[in-house]
């Protein structure tokens, strides 16, 4: 009997189709989903819920027309067989003709909208995680930085974000279209001839074990290469960071050859995942031509044995070359899947990484600051199993005062200043502004009243005035050109070869040791902090540098609470007070003539130093 009339279901028909929902449900399948991890990945959608439901709609036009045509061919076979009146047979032939160009527009008009507006929505569905991860980074602490790798942290935010996104766009439209086309062919070919269908569906439990094997295979080598790809952009970003240190010790041949084993790893694993993407596509394909030919040896026995009709065996042809789609866009879903939510899980961990420093619920602003810095039996260690570094230390900062902090290596200046803006948490103990409790008013508020200038210097890539502009983003340029003046930057600025407007390079490349430094402090003059904190920033300078920097220190000191680091004592002569820190706290104080007449360590750390 010609299709569409339908013939008898029998218990194997069912049977066969539960197989194929099975096989569709949970053959694909790369690792449990938690329904919170399933909600939190649609969760995505939410902003974007018009371009998904177009998106949806049109990969369900595109399967309907995919669908429709061979049944439009069946029609077109028939009307040839059934009406032997050439213009009675000819006019219908062209009307339908004229139906299939029809579905062929509207198939086009909805492959466009899929793949252009797809495209988009996974852009902007990337570009959000992408925001988020971005933003998150930039809430951690130190400690967290202390004990990651930038490289890998820029491989999550760049590589992964890319097949999230992709995988955010094709994957409904291909799993759609493919259960939409599979399951319609499928209905369409057990209407046809049952028994064919079934041949078809006996190959299916072998293709399906062959798939989730290799299906897991390459599981295994993309999450690998992930973890791998971000080792050789951590190579990278070091090794070019250091070019100079690089370059300094000849070392361009060890670092090739560093870089090398990463990328050799690297490559070892994308060797794996093709080879186990290569025996996936190629059984996929054989599954195919397979199914071709069972249909056209056995149809064909069919057709002489009165069966089956011309007309049916052609449509089931048409039919076959359909499910075979399916077959296609389900390897590439797999494929998604598999690089896209392994990237969507490792975004997840890092954006469920709590900051260990962030503002209590209590948290208030903190205003009209006068300066005063009172440490209370303060005791910190780097991470839970770190080594204690500040035992039950106890200090006073009177607001206004020009504070040096002074010791050998490893005491806890740095550490100790780094406690003031929370960069790090107290283990136990207190940390106090004007009798206020760091940690009860908002970190945003706290670190707009404290300026660092450190030792390692760091400037953007841009220019001076950008740079400048950092220390306070609305400052026009006549308060830029009078930072610069304070810190007396404003000449060497000047003989730029665009002044202001030139280009300094990555981290400032272009400039002295010393150039850099006052840029560093005149950001600080811009940003006008009541407390400032100078961390050991004139010890690699030379001497006229260190004048330079000397002056601009003081310039910026005056009527703020100073705290300076220095390892070079005549950068501290005219502290207020001077402080010597050993491994058991406090160890002297006073003024630099107080401290010489008392004959202690400072002393003797002078002595030892003016013989240098």
């Amino acid at each position: 009997m010609p299709f569409p009339f339908p013939r008898a279901r029998t218990d194997a028909d069912a049977r066969l189709s539960r197989f194929f929902q099975l096989f569709a449900t949970q053959g694909l399948r790369t690792a449990p989903l938690r329904a919170s991890s399933l909600q939190r990945f649609l969760s995505y959608y939410r902003p974007h819920l018009p371009l998904l439901v177009g998106d949806v709609a049109c990969a369900v036009l595109v399967a309907a027309t995919a669908l429709a045509l061979p049944l439009c061919a069946n029609f077109v076979t028939l009307t040839l067989i059934g009406l032997p009146e050439a213009p009675q047979a000819i006019g219908q032939i062209f009307l339908m003709g004229g139906v299939m160009l029809a579905l062929l527009a509207v198939q086009v008009l909805a492959i466009f909208f899929v793949d252009y507006q797809g495209h988009v929505m996974g852009a902007k569905i990337e570009a959000t995680l992408r925001q988020q991860l971005f933003d998150h980074c930039q809430k951690l602490s130190f400690g967290f930085y202390d004990s990651q790798r930038v490289g890998q942290l820029m491989s999550r935010i760049t590589n992964d974000s890319l097949w999230i996104g992709e995988l955010y766009h094709h994957g409904p439209e291909d799993l759609l279209i493919a259960a939409l086309k599979f399951f319609g062919a499928l209905t369409i070919l057990v209407f046809i001839d049952p028994v064919l269908a079934l041949m078809i569906a006996a190959l299916t439990p072998f293709a399906v074990a062959y798939a989730l094997h290799f299906n897991r295979k390459m599981n295994q080598a993309l999450e690998q290469s992930k973890e791998r790809i971000a080792g050789v952009n951590e190579r990278v970003e070091d090794s070019l960071a250091g070019i100079r240190v690089v370059q300094s010790f000849a070392n361009e041949a060890l670092e090739a050859r560093r870089f090398e084993e990463a990328n050799a790893l690297f490559l070892q694993s994308r060797r794996d995942g093709y080879r186990s993407e290569a025996f996936f596509s190629a059984g996929s394909e054989t599954f195919a031509q397979l199914v071709t030919v069972l249909v056209i040896v056995f149809g064909a026995v069919r057709v002489v044995t009165g069966d089956l009709s011309v007309a049916e065996m052609l449509t089931f042809l048409l039919c076959v070359a359909v499910l075979v789609d399916p077959v296609q866009r389900l390897a590439n879903f797999v494929r998604l899947w598999q690089e896209g939510y392994t990237g969507f899980v490792r975004a997840m961990r890092l954006l469920d990484i709590e900051p260990d420093i962030a503002d209590c619920p209590e948290a208030r602003p903190l205003e009209r600051v006068r300066g005063a810095v009172s440490f209370r039996n303060v005791h910190f260690r780097y991470g839970s199993d770190g080594l204690p570094v500040l035992n039950g230390l106890s200090l006073d900062i009177r607001a206004g005062e020009f504070v040096a902090l002074v010791g050998p290596s490893g005491v806890g200046k740095s550490t100790l200043c780094s406690l003031v803006p929370r960069f790090y948490e107290v283990s136990a103990g207190q940390v106090l502004i004007d009798g206020t409790d760091v940690r009860e008013v908002t970190l945003q508020a706290l670190r707009r009243h404290v300026g660092m200038v450190q030792q390692d210097v760091y400037l953007f890539s841009g220019t001076v005035a950008e740079n400048l502009r950092y220390g306070r983003p609305d400052a026009s340029d006549e308060e830029i050109e009078a930072g610069a003046r304070a810190a007396n930057a404003h000449e060497f600025i000047l003989q730029l070869p665009q002044g202001y407007a030139t280009d300094i390079g990555q981290r400032g490349v272009k400039l002295s040791g010393g150039q850099k430094q006052r840029l560093t402090i005149a950001r600080a003059f811009l940003k006008n902090p009541p407390i400032l904190i100078f961390d050991e920033a004139t010890s690699a300078l030379d001497n006229e540098s260190e004048r330079a920097v000397q002056q601009a220190l003081l310039a910026l000191s005056r009527g703020r609470t100073t705290i300076v680091i220095a390892h070079r004592l005549s950068t501290v002569r005219n502290a207020d007070r001077i402080i010597v820190l050993g491994e058991n706290g406090v160890r002297e104080q006073g003024r630099h003539d107080e401290l010489m007449a008392a004959n202690g360590f400072y002393a003797n750390l002078h002595h030892v130093q003016g013989s240098i």
